[in-house]
């Protein structure tokens, strides 16, 4: 089995959990496949391969070998493309053979799976692409699927992103509502400052509050719903005493001119929180 593992995330746990949801293990009748024992044969065998319909950016398969794996150890499964990779419509990921009924069980977790993994890549691909040449970085957000956070993080790294914070431990992220109740930005500031944060983020949407926020010790200033031309503004006053960050407003046409204003970071939450699933089948073949 291909190895793969994420700080933070079960595998085994997923591929469990997600199974027994699909079979309603603990609820009356449930715990079964009825559609597959029923109509296939328990010593059924089945070849199958996975293949692309659209042209994509891959992840997530070691995910979907694992699901496969649950139900039957013994499957024979050949990975044919590398996370991370561009693949053209019609391109073939995956070959399996194995126990029809393990097949048919898995089908649909491992490809809910990949498909919605690959189509978070794929757009994310596409984002960085549209950002053209620039040292500007394109960042995910928090905008994820409860309990997918991870998977779905991992996807937009395999699309050419890096990672924001994780969660709500990792950095402080002041925004208007932490500024609202503290009375202003540089209070806010100083206050997570002198609380130990170790990394303080500080959101800003006027120009007028950039000096505050770096004079109370912000760490990045995450420039909100900026257009380019305040973007420089913004950026030239920075100077380069921290990172950079533009967000809000950032779509396939306007991230070029957004990422070339000299922003160290470019933040898309559509990455995780719109991208639609690649159009990824599985085809059987009795054996």
């Amino acid at each position: 089995m291909s190895k793969f593992s994420l700080t933070g995330f079960d595998l085994d746990a997923f591929v469990r959990d997600t199974l027994a949801e699909d079979l309603g293990e603990g609820l009356p009748g449930g715990g079964h496949d009825v559609t597959s024992e029923s109509v296939i044969p328990a010593d059924a065998r089945f070849s199958g391969i996975m293949d692309s319909r659209d042209a994509i950016t891959v992840a997530g398969l070691p995910i979907a070998e694992a699901f496969f794996r649950a139900l039957d150890p013994a499957m024979e499964i050949e990975v044919l493309v590398a996370e991370g990779e561009a693949v053209p419509a019609g391109s073939d990921l995956m070959r399996l053979s194995g126990n029809a009924r393990a097949m048919l069980t898995a089908e649909r977790s491992a490809l809910n799976t990949v498909q919605h993994l690959s189509g978070i890549a794929t757009m994310t691909r596409e984002y960085v692409d549209a950002m053209g040449e620039t040292s500007a970085v394109l960042l995910d957000t928090r905008k994820t699927i409860p309990g997918l956070r991870h998977l779905e993080k991992y996807a937009t790294r395999m699309g050419g992103a890096q990672n924001h914070r994780m969660g709500l431990w990792d950095a402080a992220m002041i925004k208007d509502n932490h500024v609202l109740v503290a009375g202003s930005v540089g209070e806010a500031v100083r206050r997570a400052r002198d609380n130990g944060v170790a990394h303080i983020i500080c959101e800003v949407d006027r120009i007028d509050q950039i000096e505050p926020a770096l004079a109370a010790g912000a760490h990045h200033l995450l420039l909100d719903n900026m257009d380019p031309a305040t973007l420089r503004e913004a950026v030239a006053l920075v100077a380069g005493r921290v990172p950079t960050e533009a967000s809000g407003g950032v779509n396939l046409d306007t991230i070029a001119a957004k990422a070339a204003t000299g922003v160290t970071y470019v933040s898309v939450g559509r990455l995780t929180q719109s991208a639609p699933a690649a159009d990824i089948g599985l085809d059987f073949t009795p054996l």
